[in-house]
């Protein structure tokens, strides 16, 4: 039997940097998902077409099923896990997807929030149609996008100030 050869990795996932040994075939979800057991970021088509397994590469969202984990050696990972401003608390994306009701199966929920986070750190009031384009690329079979525009749209507002 032949043993793989493994590589040392240093990958910085959600603010803290983690090191493993990895084969080099090890898809960057699966890294994620096994190793770290960080299993918020799913694996649905694994050939980068449905935007499951997206996660943030340097603040630039990208298919963790098309990548190796070699490949991210060095840099920086941001799973749905990290989109939290601290543990218990949601961020202003993931309170309005549940305010809006903006996922129902759940399965692609943290592509899309991947996606529209990506999208309001290049712009934070974009418009509908600058929505749509973010989240194009993620499949949805259940809620009909519009929910999802709808959280973006909602967790975007200029909040009006209540100061008497």
């Amino acid at each position: 039997m032949i043993t793989p050869k493994l590589v040392n990795i240093s990958v910085k996932v959600n603010g803290v940097v983690r090191q493993a040994l990895v084969e080099p075939r090890t898809t960057l979800v699966d890294f994620l998902r096994d190793t770290l057991f960080l299993t918020g970021t799913h694996v649905g088509c694994e050939h980068g077409s449905c935007g499951a397994c997206s996660v943030l590469l340097d603040g630039d969202p990208v298919r963790s099923c098309c990548m190796f984990a070699v490949q991210a050696d060095g840099l920086s990972v941001t799973t749905v896990e990290g989109l939290a401003p601290e543990r218990g608390r949601l961020s202003e994306i993931q309170d309005a997807f549940c305010e809006k009701h903006a996922l129902q199966c759940g399965y692609c929920t943290s592509g899309m929030l991947i996606a529209t986070h990506a999208l309001v750190e290049r712009h934070p009031h974009p418009n509908e149609g600058q929505i749509r384009e973010a989240i194009s690329g993620n499949l949805c079979r259940c809620t009909g996008y519009q929910q999802i525009v709808d959280a973006t749209l909602y967790a975007t507002a200029e909040k009006e100030s209540t100061h008497g």
